[in-house]
């Protein structure tokens, strides 16, 4: 197993490119005719840098999501394998939220693997062993040797939405 972190992203490009060199993007339920809305922003929380989800997520029109996500197939963390699962800094609003990870294996936009975390209103750090993530849509194992991207996502029931995420990595 892997003794290191293998940063995806520390925040320090002053854009929403991740230290990977892919970008984050914003994406709601809208992409599939739901009414929630989100922003995707720059930030400094508490004397560090961040990209900022806020958004209201609502559940009408069988809407229910606003995420956060960023590609890394070809990649260096790509093939997770070596790690034990996801670290990151986290900042939030004391709600819960999902991180979602797809796979090559996956063909389906609905298809995921997902672990939830709670976000408190204080600079935390998460662990999420990709023994955690849950199988979403699909019968096929978590295969970690061929991820393809990463969300962070507020998902499932109407709420406010405000998470900042300084630093992402595979430990």
């Amino acid at each position: 197993m892997a003794d290191k972190l293998l940063i995806i992203d520390e925040r320090r490009s002053g854009s929403l490119e991740s230290t990977l060199g892919t970008s984050w993007r914003l994406i709601t339920d809208g992409v599939m005719g739901g009414v929630s809305s989100g922003t995707l922003t720059l930030e400094t929380i508490n004397q560090r840098d961040c990209l900022r989800m806020q958004g209201e997520v609502r559940l009408e029109n069988n809407g229910g999501f606003v995420q956060v996500a960023l590609d890394i197939g070809g990649t260096a963390a790509a093939d997770a394998s070596p790690y034990h699962g996801i670290v990151m800094d986290v900042y939030g609003n004391d709600e819960a939220y999902n991180l979602h990870l797809r796979s090559d294996d996956l063909w389906l936009p609905w298809q995921s693997y997902r672990a939830t975390f709670q976000a408190s209103p204080r600079w935390q750090t998460v662990q999420l062993p990709f023994a955690e993530f849950s199988p979403y849509k699909t019968r096929r194992a978590l295969d970690t040797t061929g991820l393809e991207r990463i969300g962070l996502v507020a998902i499932g029931r109407a709420f406010t939405a405000d998470l900042c995420i300084g630093r992402l990595g595979l430990y």
